[in-house]
């Protein structure tokens, strides 16, 4: 088989290509000096590819840059992916910043889930055909780029019917919503659960999700000027009460729930004073799950709510669980989630942004253009 032999020399990376230290995204191994680089004539190779890179941990504003990869080969067991669409979530903000417990080693591609339509398929590759629409699950770092090499098992083919902003966001907060309404105790219609940063895509999904299964739901939002819109949005979706903050300053919450059971199961994902609201709502022997801590605030807890009411708090981490041989299970359950989508039944809102505007979008997810619905990269 004829070998095609190039050198690539550092004086050749120019500022419109990729910097030195981003030729570690590729399969090629960059070493100091000229370097040989040796690949079949034949190779199956992917097209170049546009990413979102950082090289260093910092403000996501200031270390992330949109770069040129060169074209990756795609060996006998991968798959080529063209992206469609990825999210701007909070944890791959984290990521970047370096204060995520899990993260890729930099240089990384930032994103962490999204939807994408096969291109190319090495030539062991069976069940997944160009075409067809594959998600990675459990997640992969790096879906903030054009094109995706890696292998198939990675990839979840899912229905072209799916709506495609719904496949790039289903595994983080649907998927988290879903597991922490099953792992904990529980639930039957006519139950309650109680809530706090209901406004969030988990929360909104909770709601959602609870309705679904005939589970009723109490919400809490924090005080702010759009409150009214905010109470009417969750109402829309499935919400039994919805209050805020400064609402629920009372001796005894019980009293505004009306006809409702108090809760049996809470979710927390802000801190502070809003969890020690959702402990003041749980019944005897009710638990407290903390996925999120957006106020930064610890949980105070009474000696009271220990003894006397056998409250138990747990703590709930989806990649944590997705790392725990849950790969055939994740698939089943995201399959479930894009069917009420495609049904109607789970919705949220997000914004579609070219990824040629990148940085407008992640201006926008910083929360630096007040607040805005989930930003979506559209390739």
């Amino acid at each position: 088989m004829a070998l095609i032999m190039r050198s690539v020399s550092m004086e050749a990376l120019k500022p419109n290509g990729p910097s030195p230290s981003l030729f570690n995204l590729t399969r090629t191994h960059l070493a100091r000096g000229p370097v040989q680089i040796f690949r079949a004539f034949s190779a199956l190779m992917s097209p170049p590819s546009k990413a979102v890179v950082y090289e260093q941990h910092g403000p996501p504003d200031s270390v992330t840059r949109v770069v040129e990869i060169p074209p990756v080969e795609v060996k006998d067991n991968d798959v080529c992916v063209k992206m469609l669409a990825a999210p701007i979530n909070p944890s791959d903000i984290n990521r970047i910043e370096g204060v995520y417990p899990v993260r890729p080693p930099v240089p990384a591609v930032g994103g962490y889930e999204g939807v994408g339509e096969v291109h190319s398929v090495g030539s062991a590759v069976k069940g997944l055909l160009p075409g067809d629409w594959v998600i990675p699950s459990p997640p992969s770092f790096g879906t903030w780029q054009t094109y995706i090499v890696k292998e198939q098992s990675v990839w979840h083919k899912i229905s072209k019917d799916s709506p495609m902003e719904y496949a790039a966001t289903v595994t983080v907060n649907p998927l988290t919503a879903l597991r922490m309404l099953e792992d904990f105790t529980t639930l039957n219609s006519g139950d309650s659960i109680v809530q706090n940063g209901a406004t969030s895509i988990v929360g909104q999904c909770i709601i959602q999700l609870a309705r679904f299964r005939g589970i009723h739901s109490i919400n809490m939002i924090r005080d702010r000027t759009d409150s009214d819109e905010a109470k009417e949005l969750l109402k829309g979706l499935g919400a039994d009460e919805v209050f805020t903050e400064s609402q629920l300053e009372v001796k005894d919450v019980k009293s505004l729930l009306s006809n409702l059971p108090q809760p049996a199961l809470g979710f927390n994902c802000v801190g502070g004073n809003a969890a020690f609201l959702v402990l003041k709502f749980l019944r005897h022997g009710g638990t407290m799950v903390t996925y999120g801590g957006m106020s930064k605030k610890p949980i105070t807890v009474s000696t009271s709510s220990f003894i006397f009411k056998d409250l138990s708090l747990r703590g709930f981490w989806l990649q944590k669980w997705m790392s725990s041989g849950k790969a055939k299970e994740c698939r089943d359950m995201i399959d479930y989630l894009l069917c009420l989508a495609q049904e109607g039944h789970l919705k949220y809102k997000m914004e579609l942004v070219p990824f040629d505007d990148f940085h407008t979008a992640l201006d926008k997810a910083l929360g630096k253009l007040g607040s805005r619905p989930k930003q979506v990269l559209k390739y």
